[in-house]
């Protein structure tokens, strides 16, 4: 017999029926209709972000003006001719002017620009470490959105089995018309989250895709590893000798030796001067002349660049407190996240087992008419909610085991 809420009507169970299963096959359509996708490993998305990705390319770029500076400072002034002539004897003059480092101006500016080269040969290193964790984390992003949907296809497709049980049970008389529609609203809720992360999905291969530098117009990959658990010994993250402050370290030292260099610009250029005279009727022969040149610095005593390498000075003091600071910050939270992650992956992993087992005995109570149906949509419910914490709590914990990888990366060997 029938229970009260068998008296609602039945003439929009098919529509109903239909537009649930459309839904439940555009949500499984969805994240793999696309065709001719390249399988990517983690690896090969790494490399191909620091070999094509934009942002390695710029490092590379700022290596090439640090090396292009050092060759400036190792250069020589030319020396000059001056060639003259006079009514007065001797009627001829030759003067060669010789620029000299008395001062010492040019090996200050040798190790200046050699600290600057210091500086974007490890800020290449960090940027190239950088392209990589970008690559690693959208790697990771793109897994985990991948389990996102085959977890919500997998729901779905259990929502719609129970559905047409419900309605099985509702035609044979031991349910009503009332558990069809919560079942049948329960089914189009897990066809629309199915739909949902499948967006999502795609978002997170074109983030991967522009990170490894390829066309973001279609879905070209798909990620191929799977989101297994993360190496449980993390890397040994030494903030003192990191990239970062090393490369701040060696630009206050670049920028010390420019103050440096600007105050004793104030006695440069020096020059020695020497030549030649001829064309006296009385003397024969050549004369010999020789002197020197050394500026007076009476109007301009170069105020202005010394104020501002002293500026760019304290610039470099505090971008090398700032780098320390975020440094042991941006380590101190990867730490504390991935341990986290990992203590909550264990509780997941027995509670992803016992929710797993509550649904198959739900849905057995609920075949065999000893439980009712808002117990087994709890009990998925449940279900799908522990297994998609599960999985976020894996991808914490590959992101920041990949962040410690990073800021554990010391001063390369010269």
């Amino acid at each position: 017999m029938r229970s009260p809420g068998s008296s609602f009507p039945h003439s929009n169970e098919p529509l109903i029926r239909t537009s649930v299963r459309a839904i439940v096959l555009l949500a499984i359509a969805v994240p793999f209709g696309a065709r001719g996708q390249q399988p990517v490993t983690r690896e090969q998305a790494i490399d191909a972000a620091v070999t094509r990705g934009a942002r390695a390319a710029v490092a590379r770029a700022d290596t090439l003006i640090g090396a292009a500076q050092l060759l400036t400072a190792r250069s020589w002034d030319n020396p000059s001719l001056a060639a003259t002539y006079s009514k007065a004897p001797p009627n001829y003059h030759a003067i060669v002017d010789l620029p000299l480092d008395v001062t010492g101006i040019r090996g200050t500016r040798i190790q200046a620009a050699e600290a600057s080269r210091l500086a974007s040969q490890y800020r290449f290193e960090f940027e190239r470490a950088s392209a990589a964790l970008d690559a690693d984390t959208s790697y990771t992003r793109a897994l985990a959105a991948l389990e996102r949907v085959r977890l919500s296809r997998r729901n779905a497709k259990d929502a719609d089995s129970l559905r047409r049980m419900a309605v099985i049970r509702r035609d044979a008389g031991d349910a009503s018309e009332l558990d069809v529609l919560l079942a049948t609203v329960n089914a189009g809720q897990a066809a629309n989250l199915a739909i949902a992360d499948s967006v999502t999905l795609i978002s997170s291969i074109f983030d991967l895709q522009t990170v490894m530098g390829l066309d973001t117009t279609r879905i070209a990959i798909v990620p191929s590893d799977s989101l297994t658990m993360p190496p449980l010994t993390a890397p040994n993250a030494m903030p003192d000798v990191a990239l970062p402050i090393a490369a701040a370290r060696q630009m206050l030292s670049a920028a010390d030796l420019s103050v440096r260099v600007q105050r004793r610009s104030l006695f440069t250029p020096f020059s020695l001067q020497a030549g030649i005279e001829w064309g006296d009727p009385d003397l024969q022969g050549v004369l010999p002349t020789v002197g020197f040149s050394i500026p007076l610095p009476l109007l301009n005593r170069n105020r202005g660049p010394i104020a501002q390498a002293v500026a760019e000075r304290e610039r470099a003091r505090a971008e090398l407190s700032l780098a320390l600071f975020q440094t042991q910050a941006t380590i101190g939270r990867a730490r504390r996240e991935r341990a986290v992650a990992l203590e909550k992956l264990q509780r997941d992993r027995v509670l992803v087992e016992s929710a797993n087992r509550v649904v198959a005995m739900s849905l057995v109570a609920y075949r065999e008419g000893a439980q009712g149906l808002p117990a087994v949509l709890e009990a998925q419910r449940n279900a799908r909610d522990i297994l998609s914490q599960y999985i976020t709590d894996l991808a914490d914990a590959w992101i920041a085991t990949a962040t410690l990888r990073l800021y554990s990366l010391t001063i390369p060997a010269r």
